[in-house]
């Protein structure tokens, strides 16, 4: 089966230490009532300053440097070739490990131990392919293993790479494999199968396989929780018919974007399914459909083929709420530029509103270990306003600024708008891009290629 290229990520990943775990009704509503949050309190907010930049390799076309994350001892950002690991406020350099040639996909999340799985060119020749898998230990700043998968004494190609359960799964083309986290091999799949791997999404205790056992113009797609070292279908639900593509935005509580092709605005999600997967035939708990209704419609943010890299949303699992910003509100009826929403993982009914600000849209960007949900705030260049962190209580939907970026940050802030990670952790807010470009024709200023603000020292 042929896949397309990976798609950008955009839009906000959350840190190390944060749950991101992202449902019968149909249209975004899923029902009436709920309670909404008021515009909440900016007292508690601390006064913001750029902490740290990340500078941009000089090149001459873009290459890819996906992957950003944040440790106890380190902001980590995948670079040039390279991935760097930085003192908490992004101002020093501590560890570098080169990786020899660019990167084309790296875990969205490291696992409980601080481990990454990454997928990148070996930069021995001119192949635009992929074929280089490894692991790195972000706590260590250490390479684990690194090796190609190989078949007939071919390199294997791979577009994406997961950590599930314990085990490093890599897919594309219709092909997979998989190793142990110290890199003993598990399994290798072949193109041809019946049932094909599209790929998996992977958390510290679970393995997600969406496998399509149709055709390439007739897809039917498989929702599977497996295990991690045989690939053996513990769960198994079929997506509805029609579903070309499926990201897991959750692995537990288990939640799925599907998209018919007809996915709005480029969002890659045409609906949103919440899954019991706790027998071995899955079990639809709710359903949301990606036009908002009065909210317009819910502005996630997905790829265009791959299982991983969901962005711009937010599950409390505490809480059992999956939390969705809106675009602007299709029928004018608030003031505000977009709200953010939240639904019940057990009913797919919504249960709440949060409204939004005239100061800059809203989106979250994970929770706590408490459900407290984080929101950006981004900031506004044409008025030259920095941006804002805020948090969210899931019981009383109230929102409460933490943290205001300084409007001398504005301009920078919003460069990151296309191409864009944002995390919060530890009281810092940490953007970067997911590519190394060549310098702007537009602006003056050097882009930064990620950039760390926290409270004024």
């Amino acid at each position: 089966m042929f896949r397309s290229r990976m798609a950008v990520v955009g839009g906000a990943v959350i840190a190390a230490g944060l749950v991101l775990s992202g449902c019968s009704g149909s249209g975004g509503d899923g029902g009436s009532g709920g309670g909404k949050g008021g515009e909440g309190s900016e007292s508690t907010a601390a006064e913001g300053a750029m902490l740290g930049q990340v500078p941009m390799a000089e090149v001459s076309e873009m290459s890819g440097a996906m992957g950003m994350w944040v440790t106890k001892k380190n902001f980590v950002k995948n670079e040039l070739k390279k991935i760097v690991g930085y003192s908490p406020d992004g101002a020093k350099a501590q560890w570098q490990i080169p990786l020899g040639g660019e990167t084309c996909w790296a875990s969205p999340e490291p696992t409980k131990d601080g481990l990454i799985a990454v997928v990148f060119k070996n930069g021995k020749d001119d192949t635009p392919v992929c074929t280089e898998i490894g692991v790195v230990d972000l706590n260590k700043g250490t390479m684990r293993w690194h090796k190609q998968s190989r078949k007939d004494g071919t390199a294997r190609m791979f577009d994406e790479v997961v950590i599930g359960g314990g085990t490093v799964a890599a897919s594309g083309t219709g092909e997979s494999a998989g190793w142990t986290v110290d890199g003993k091999p598990l399994w290798q799949s072949a193109y041809g199968k019946k049932c094909e791997e599209q790929g998996y999404a992977g958390s510290d205790d679970k393995l997600i396989a969406v496998r399509n056992c149709g055709e390439l113009k007739h897809p039917r797609l498989d929702l599977q929780t497996v295990d991690s070292k045989t690939r053996a279908v513990k769960s198994s639900y079929k997506l509805p018919a029609g579903t070309q593509y499926a990201h897991v935005m959750s692995t537990d509580p288990l939640v799925v974007a599907v998209d018919n092709g007809h996915a709005q605005g480029g969002s890659g999600a045409s609906e949103i399914l919440s899954i019991d997967d706790s027998a071995p035939r899955g079990r639809l708990l709710g359903r949301i459909g990606t036009s908002g209704g009065k909210h317009g419609k819910y502005d996630i943010d997905c790829p265009a083929t791959n299982v991983p890299g969901c962005s711009q949303f937010a599950v409390s699992k505490k809480s059992g709420t999956l939390f969705l910003p809106t675009n602007d509100p299709a029928d004018g009826s608030s003031e505000a530029k977009n709200d953010i929403v939240a639904f019940s993982l057990k009913t797919g009914k919504q249960t709440g509103t949060v409204e939004g600000t005239d100061a800059g849209r809203l989106f979250p960007v994970g929770t706590d270990e408490n459900g407290q949900v984080s929101v950006y705030q981004e900031g506004d260049d044409l008025s030259e306003k920095g941006g804002a962190v805020w948090r969210i209580d899931p019981a009383s939907y109230k929102k409460t600024k933490v943290l205001q970026i300084p409007d001398a940050s504005s301009k920078a802030e919003t460069r990151f708008e296309m191409d864009r990670r944002v995390l919060f952790a530890g009281e810092r807010l940490y953007i970067g891009a997911d590519h190394v470009t060549e310098p702007s024709t537009v602006y003056k200023e050097k882009q930064p290629l990620a950039m760390v603000f926290g409270p004024k020292k």
